[in-house]
C-alpha cells in the first residue's frame, strides 16, 4: 500500500502513515493522504483473511505469533507464506522430518510473492533491524560499560559465532565469510538471500512510525477484529487509522519530538488523495486477475 523506495518508501510508508518532506507524520487515513485505509490495504487483509481460511488447519487462526512460529519444522506445512529468520535455527536440527539424512534441508526459502498493487520498487517484506540505544539519562559510567558491551556483541568474532547459532546476522562479513559459504547448502536459500539485493526490499520499520509501542498495540487489536469476523476489512481499517490518527495528535498536542513531531494534514474528500500521484492507490477494476505460478529455479535469479 505505500510508495515506491529503498528502504521504505515515500511519503506513504510503514502502516499507511504518510510523512511531509520534514518527515514528520502528517496522516493515516486516506483523508488526510494515508493509505491505512486504502484499497490497496483492505485488499491485503482480505487476502490474508481468504489464505488463513482456505489454507491453514483450523487451530491456526487462534495461534499467537509465537506459536504458529515452530510449526513449520514438524513436517506438516506445505509452504509458508511468510518466514522469520528468528525460527530458523528451530528448522535445521538434523532428526526433525524437515531435515534429510546428510544433513540439507528438505525446505527452501523463497523470494515472497506479492498482490495485484505491488509495484516494482516497493518493499516486498519485513524484518527486524536492532540498533543500541543508549538513553542520555544513563549515567555516565554504565553508558560506557554499555558501549563497551555493544562493540564485543558486533565484534566480527562474536558475531560470526553468534551467527552461526543463531542465524541473525549482523556484519556483512560474516554473510560473505568462507563459513557461510560451506554451510550455505544446509540451510536452505538463507545465505543466498542476504548475500542478494533482496534483502534490502525487506526493510524495518522507517520513521513513518513516530511511536512504535503506543501504534502496535492499536495494530493488532483492529486486525484482530477483522480475523475473527467481527469487523470487515474495510471497517477495521478504518478503526485502525482513526485510532492511529488519535495518537499522532496527542503527540502533536504536545509537541515532545520537536520539528520531527507529527504535522496532520486537514481532511480532504478522499478522491483528491486517491487521485494524486502514488499512495494512497485507488481500487483497481481487476484485484483478482488470475495468479501466477513462478518455478523455483527461476524465481531465485531474483536473488542473483
Amino acid at each position: 500500500m505505500g510508495d515506491v523506495g529503498e528502504p521504505n518508501g515515500l511519503p506513504v510508508d510503514e502502516w499507511g502513515i504518510r510523512v511531509n518532506e520534514n518527515s514528520q507524520p502528517t496522516g493515516s487515513c486516506v483523508a488526510r493522504g494515508g493509505a491505512t485505509n486504502s484499497p490497496a490495504a483492505v485488499y491485503a487483509v482480505t487476502k490474508a483473511i481468504e489464505w488463513l481460511d482456505k489454507y491453514s488447519p483450523p487451530a491456526a487462526a487462534g495461534m499467537t505469533f509465537s506459536e504458529a512460529g515452530p510449526i513449520p519444522a514438524q513436517g506438516n506445512v506445505a509452504q509458508q507464506m511468510f518466514w522469520y529468520t528468528a525460527f530458523t535455527a528451530a528448522t535445521v536440527e538434523p532428526d526433525l522430518p524437515v531435515m534429510n539424512e546428510d544433513g540439507t534441508p528438505k525446505w527452501r526459502m523463497a523470494p515472497s510473492p506479492h498482490g495485484a498493487y505491488w509495484k516494482d520498487g516497493q518493499k516486498i517484506g519485513y524484518q527486524d533491524a536492532g540498533s543500541w540505544t543508549l538513553m542520555k539519562s544513563t549515567p555516565v559510567d554504565r553508558a560506557k560499560a554499555a558501549w563497551l558491551y555493544a562493540q564485543f556483541v558486533v565484534s566480527k568474532t562474536v558475531d560470526l559465532k553468534k551467527s552461526d547459532v543463531g542465524l541473525t546476522f549482523i556484519r556483512e562479513s560474516t554473510i560473505d565469510s568462507d563459513h557461510f559459504t560451506d554451510r550455505a547448502d544446509k540451510l536452505g536459500g538463507l545465505v543466498e538471500f542476504y548475500r542478494s539485493p533482496a534483502r534490502v526490499q525487506w526493510s524495518p520499520t522507517g520513521t513513518n512510525v513516530p511511536d512504535y509501542p503506543k501504534l502496535a498495540q492499536l495494530w493488532w487489536q483492529n486486525i484482530g477484529d477483522a480475523m475473527s469476523g467481527a469487523k470487515t476489512p474495510q471497517e477495521a481499517l478504518d478503526a485502525l487509522c482513526a485510532d492511529q490518527e488519535r495518537v499522532l495528535q496527542r503527540l502533536e498536542r504536545a509537541g515532545v519530538q520537536g520539528d520531527i513531531g507529527p504535522k496532520l494534514n486537514e481532511e480532504k474528500d478522499a478522491e483528491y488523495w486517491l487521485s494524486q500521484p502514488g499512495a494512497p492507490y485507488p481500487k483497481l477494476e481487476n484485484e483478482n486477475e488470475d495468479p501466477i505460478t513462478v518455478s523455483y529455479d527461476e524465481l531465485i535469479k531474483s536473488w542473483q
